[in-house]
């Protein structure tokens, strides 16, 4: 790629930067949200067709009409955000567009369905290709999505956090299958914000900044600080820098929270005991494996669980609740950030200032006239609170990198004024200087004396941030720890039960 240029209104996506992958090469592609990363592999995937500079694939110029031109050139993306139909099962999903035909030319199912579980078992993850993808996970959703990519057989392809809703286990195995292709002459282009992956399984790495090339080096060279530094353009000092604070009263209580919903959900696992407490200034986190409930523990307390049979009790400031929804959630002072922000936290194709202020819009006029100055003048505040790269207020959310999705997410919630935020992998997606700055910010709202819920499937995420840890294992609260006197493996051996937990406070 030579001289690639791209203009999103008054953003500089790219300005002339060039880019080589060889064959069977794993390069890294680093920068902060915004840097022009996604830009840039759009482009080579046939997302972007207009765009300054050229392509050129085994010496030959290419430029492609579209993603279907791209994939016919032997290019697949693996996206950062999803994008399978959930309402077609996944087998549907991996051959979508490519359907396997009888001699009859109808629909081959039964040779989907079986060619689906060998790219599946090949992926290393075990789902029946009949079930709708709908009904999983967002870890399980993005595995699709990777086995989806090896069925095109692909001599580029281009992996967008492919590890962001994995667990260790599966990022391993993942690690695997990117080896088996590097071995068949694949060439792969490897994006992603967690340092210590890109030393495993990178050949070399590129950093972009604002739009433009920084440097490439061998990832086993330079220490993470020296990455960052390149990525951020100056030195960021330890990420984990949330000021100590004092606790208040009690903030949140949970008692034997059960929730069996009416209709059971596939792969996930609702609340079946639960307790715990938050204290006003406390960060608490929730650990782990995929499928221990943490999700469903946050939407239960916003109460967008589905409709069932609950008991147990939820008391905030010593007050029995009820959550009905999140108009009810937000009145009594919880906001949340849901792990989904496309599907569940942003209205794509509404604007920046649309985004932001919806939770709060009641705040903003008077006798159902809405007071466009004052949406302007507290989604500025928030954006420069934030330090959200954007173009224009007015510009669609979509058109923005996925970590200043994240941000936008995370403002509107801010603005209104939650005495309990429940926050469901915060830092999915976004970049190590981003992550620096959302952990301080959580330090100053704790600072304030608002009380956090965090899940988090990054373990030194979840150590280096909170005061206390609690452990779910199949839906139930099974170990807390303080950060002070515990480390990332009392969580994984808790959340995996291998550890004695009898007696953990």
């Amino acid at each position: 790629m030579s001289a690639i240029g791209k203009r999103y209104g008054g953003v500089q996506a790219c300005h002339e930067v060039d880019f080589v992958l060889g064959a069977g090469e794993v390069h890294a592609l680093l920068g902060e949200n915004g840097a022009g990363k996604s830009t840039l592999m759009k482009i080579l995937s046939g997302d972007v067709t207009e765009y300054a500079g050229s392509i050129a694939i085994n010496g030959a110029p290419v430029r492609f009409g579209g993603p279907t031109d791209a994939q016919a050139a032997g290019i697949a993306m693996i996206h950062q955000e999803l994008d399978l139909v959930p309402g077609l099962s996944v087998a549907d999903n991996i051959f979508l567009g490519r359907e396997l035909r009888t001699p009859v030319r109808t629909v081959d199912r039964r040779r989907m369905e079986r060619e689906a579980r060998e790219l599946l078992d090949r992926s290393g993850v075990s789902l029946d290709p009949r079930r709708p993808v709908g009904e999983l996970r967002v870890g399980e959703q993005q595995l699709v999505t990777i086995a989806k990519a090896i069925s095109l057989d692909a001599r580029v392809l281009i992996m967008d956090e492919p590890t962001s809703a994995l667990t260790s286990s599966e990022v391993e195995r993942l690690f695997d299958v990117i080896r088996e292709l590097r071995t068949g002459g694949v060439g792969i282009v490897y994006i992603s914000h967690r340092m210590e992956e890109i030393a495993k399984v990178a050949d070399r790495a590129t950093v972009l900044r604002n739009g433009k090339f920084v440097t490439s080096f061998d990832p086993r060279e330079l220490s993470t600080a020296e990455v960052v530094e390149a990525m951020v353009g100056r030195p960021v000092q330890t990420m984990f820098t949330t000021p100590d604070s004092d606790t208040g009263d009690e903030l949140l209580r949970v008692e034997n929270l059960k929730l069996k919903a009416r209709r059971p959900r596939p792969g996930r696992r609702d609340p079946d005991g639960i307790s715990l407490t938050v204290r006003a200034g406390e960060i608490v986190g929730l650990a782990g494996l995929l499928g221990a409930g943490r999700t469903e523990l946050l939407e239960t307390l916003y109460g967008v669980a589905p409709g069932g049979s609950r008991t147990g009790r939820i008391l905030l400031q010593g007050k029995a609740i009820l959550p009905r929804g999140p108009r009810h959630a937000l009145a009594q002072g919880i906001g949340f950030v849901p792990e989904d922000r496309r599907t569940s936290g942003l209205v794509l194709f509404h604007s920046i200032l649309a985004n932001t202020v919806v939770s709060s819009l009641p705040s903003y006029g008077r006798l159902g006239v809405i007071a466009r100055r004052m949406e302007r003048a507290a989604s500025t505040r928030m954006a420069d609170r934030l330090r959200l790269k954007f173009g224009r207020l007015q510009d669609e959310v979509g058109t923005l990198s996925g970590g200043n999705q994240q941000k936008v997410v995370f403002g509107r919630m801010l603005l209104t004024e939650p005495k309990l935020l429940l926050l469901d992998e915060p830092t999915r997606g976004v970049d190590v200087g981003a992550k620096a700055e959302i952990y301080r910010l959580l330090g100053e709202l704790a600072a304030q004396g608002l009380g956090v819920l965090l899940a988090s499937s990054e373990l030194p995420e979840l150590v280096g941030v909170c005061d206390r840890v609690v452990v779910l294992r199949d839906g139930r609260d099974v170990a807390s720890f303080s950060t002070a006197d515990s480390g990332e493996g009392d969580l994984l051996a808790a959340a995996m039960g291998h550890l004695d937990v009898e007696g953990v406070q």
